[in-house]
């Protein structure tokens, strides 16, 4: 996701920038911060989308901007972490027993002991072309909310209030200028000054207009390093990308009806079922991203819960069914050979041997 700018007290930036999922990350100074993480919620109802996102950081900045486009007039609030949380917890794998017949590394005779296999576990104005919708104080956050008819004025009214863009972002600006989205930046300088950014910021909540569900990402193409993005998708029916929009396929950790509440049923306005989407993807070359995400209703709502196995050794009362197995081809064998004598020797009675006369 996301960041890159704003606030009259931030000083120049010019830093080395590295993009998120909603936009472009630039520490102060000559210090560095990069997004290891990005968790996001998504709620859209066919009409309003609210989008709760959290980054995962890392680096030696203490303090950094970021800019988020938004397709509509947004509003901007603080979130609660627990949210995060809630959602994992309704996510969580099945845990499922899966046994194995033949001892492994772990198992007796190579080891004394017992192994366990689990499966991994698992978003003012300083020039004329530029608006200022709005601005608020958020806990860490300054916050303004901007409109722009031209990528180079937005640019320079960043500049002007003490941001300096990276090279480039001004390109990668310009579509959405062209449909005419909207701007949220924000600066983030934590009131503890001498800790550096590092591990999950506060969630911030955005909400605005949308009559289809998207995910800005376009940004994301200016990172230096491979992405790691993860989506929660609560609407009325399960959701899925369009596209891979130039990362791996993504992947669906879980769908299906959840009852919300806490936190989750603060977001969706009430506790009646809603559908819940987990999507995992992977950017392993950001460069490739050639848009934003945009999520539709699968054709079926088909639920899938993602399962951790644990692995056991097969057992019949309490013996190993290998051994059990083995012991009993030994004795089948045995009594077979054990057979086969039996007859050779009265066969052999069998037959005298002729008298002569």
């Amino acid at each position: 996701m996301v960041f890159a700018l704003l606030a009259t007290q931030l000083g120049s930036l010019v830093g080395p920038a590295y993009a998120c999922g909603c936009g472009a990350m630039i520490p102060d100074g000559f210090s560095r911060i990069g997004v290891a993480r990005e968790t996001s919620v998504l709620r859209w109802d066919g009409r309003t989308e609210q989008i709760v996102m959290r980054f995962r950081v890392d680096g030696d900045a203490k303090k950094a901007a970021w800019i988020m486009p938004v397709p509509g007039r947004a509003t901007v609030e603080t979130a609660k972490a627990e949210l995060f949380t809630d959602l994992a917890r309704l996510t969580v794998p099945e845990r499922r027993t899966r046994g194995y017949f033949w001892p492994r590394e772990n198992d007796w005779p190579f080891s004394s002991g017992s192994g366990d296999a689990v499966g991994a576990p698992m978003p003012g104005a300083g020039a004329p072309s530029v608006g200022v919708v709005g601005r608020e104080q958020l806990g860490d956050f300054d916050v303004a909310r901007l409109t722009a008819t031209d990528p180079d004025a937005l640019r320079r009214w960043l500049e002007t209030n003490g941001f300096k863009l990276p090279d480039g972002l001004s390109a990668e600006l310009k579509p959405y200028v062209d449909q005419k989205w909207e701007y949220v930046a924000v600066r983030l300088a934590p009131r503890d000054r001498t800790k550096a950014l590092g591990g999950d910021l506060d969630p911030l909540s955005i909400r605005f207009d949308s009559d289809r569900l998207v995910y800005p990402m376009r940004l994301s193409r200016r990172a230096k390093k491979p992405q790691s993005l993860g989506l929660y998708v609560l609407a009325d029916h399960r959701m899925e990308p369009v596209s891979p929009i130039g990362g791996a396929a993504p992947k669906v950790a879980f769908a299906g009806t959840v009852t919300p509440s806490g936190s989750v049923a603060e977001l969706t306005g009430g506790t009646g079922p809603v559908f819940l989407t987990a999507i995992e993807q992977e950017f392993p070359e950001p460069a490739r991203i050639d848009g934003d995400h945009e999520l539709r209703a699968t054709a079926k709502d088909t639920p899938y819960r993602r399962a951790v196995y644990h692995d056991e050794l097969l057992t019949v009362g309490g013996v190993a069914a290998w051994l059990l197995t083995v012991a009993a081809v030994v004795l089948a064998a045995a009594l077979v050979l054990l057979l086969a004598l039996r007859a050779k020797r009265r066969g052999a009675r069998s037959v005298r041997p002729l008298s002569g006369t």
